[in-house]
């Protein structure tokens, strides 16, 4: 069997690109620079024996002489910098038209359908904000009036927030739905309809990470199309599945945290993961290729979104003891890549994403290491590397 093994870091980028102003980004961003900063050094040995340091200036992380992968610098192609067209151009698919945002919030006759077909009776807020903050500034008046708390972000997102004490699980997803259609239905070019569950805990008002799911646009066709169409496996760990809507997916498993991914992902290096009972395709023969495919999100959405830096970094660390791990487990047939789809400077002025350049770590039993090959332009030189292996 000949696998893919790939590792999304969520958001940690180094470096902001070039055009990074014309997404109301500083040049001074870099989330993986001012994080290792931010900690007096990052304790990532085995990322940094990898070559992870030589890709910038990173407290902490040595600059080896003799790396054990191959590492470069990539440069996104696609017009944004948020999740789904970080993702989907790792897959192949790059974005020449960005993702619509409403910076004054959606439209009235959007949100008037979205009303009238939820039955929701209104919104609160359809405004951009830090969902923590909202969250907790318009709790008391979500009760009082059951309505969903609906707000954006710097980025393409329609984000419907509710205490599920309140409004049931299954009602915010059914509602996530119904905007997910109408966006589609009215071409608001819109990425992500974002469930963001919570309740309260200990008196303050909680999101439920567990229970969040995104409901994001259809790609067109991927390389995860590709294996799929062709007999392979893909199998989604994490939120990859909302990523790319289920398109090109034949198995998936949501996690509540980095810590449950990262467990997934070694379970299925080690063919441990009970496949039968999560496949899309049950009873289907698959071929001799596969790719596990895992986005760890508590980076951008616990600590860069937040501006947690310590957070951040202890995220990052927690992700380092686990590469070991997988690469002892790693077959001389599997190749592991590690990356990342955004920035999200914890260290910067605001909240948002942030438009960066990602690392790229390429790593097999069996081919020579290169050390570090440079800036690459394209996240989907990834997508030419896996077409190679397999």
């Amino acid at each position: 069997m000949t696998r893919a093994i790939v590792m999304v870091i969520d958001s940690m980028g180094i470096g902001a690109m070039e055009d990074c102003r014309d997404f109301g980004d500083v040049p001074e961003c870099n989330t993986l620079g001012h994080v290792s900063k931010y900690n007096n050094g990052l304790n990532v040995p085995n990322m940094e024996k990898m070559g992870l340091g030589l890709l910038g200036d990173f407290e902490g992380i040595k600059k080896v002489e003799k790396p054990t992968s191959t590492v470069a610098t990539l440069v996104e192609k696609s017009k944004g910098k948020d999740t789904t067209t970080g993702h989907w151009e790792i897959m192949g698919l790059v974005s020449q038209k960005p993702f619509s945002t409403y910076p004054e919030g959606f439209p009235k006759e959007l949100i008037d359908k979205f009303i009238q077909e939820t039955n929701c009776g209104g919104v609160l807020a359809n405004i951009p904000a830090s969902g923590t903050a909202i969250i907790e500034k318009l709790n008391d008046e979500h009760h009082s009036t059951k309505f969903p708390i609906v707000y954006t972000s710097a980025d393409s997102v329609f984000q419907i927030a509710v205490d599920t004490d309140l409004i049931p699980l299954e009602t915010l997803y059914e509602w996530c739905k119904i905007a997910r259609k109408l966006l589609d239905e009215g071409d608001y070019n819109t990425a992500r309809v974002i469930a963001r569950p919570y309740k309260i805990i200990d008196g303050k008002p909680t999101r439920i990470s567990k229970d969040r799911r995104d409901f994001s646009m259809a790609p067109k066709h991927t390389l995860l199309d590709d294996i799929k169409d062709g007999g392979g496996k893909v199998i989604a760990i994490g939120k990859i599945e909302d990523i790319f809507s289920k398109a090109g997916i034949t198995h998936a498993i949501h996690t509540g945290s980095n810590k449950e991914g990262l467990e997934l992902t070694l379970k299925a290096v080690k063919r441990e993961l009970p496949l039968e009972d999560i496949a899309y395709q049950k009873g289907l023969k698959y071929n001799d290729k596969e790719i596990i495919f895992t986005n760890l999100v508590d980076t951008d959405m616990l600590y860069g979104h937040r501006n947690d830096a310590k957070g951040y970094g202890k995220a990052i660390e927690e992700i380092d003891t686990y590469v070991k791990p997988i690469t002892d487990a790693m077959d001389k047939t599997d190749l592991l890549i590690i990356t990342a789809d955004h920035g999200c400077d914890p260290c910067v002025e605001g909240t948002d994403h942030t438009r960066e350049k990602v690392p790229v770590i390429i790593y097999s039993k069996i081919i020579e290491a290169e050390g570090n090959v440079g800036e690459i332009t394209g996240f989907d030189y990834i997508t030419e590397i896996i077409k190679d292996w397999l």
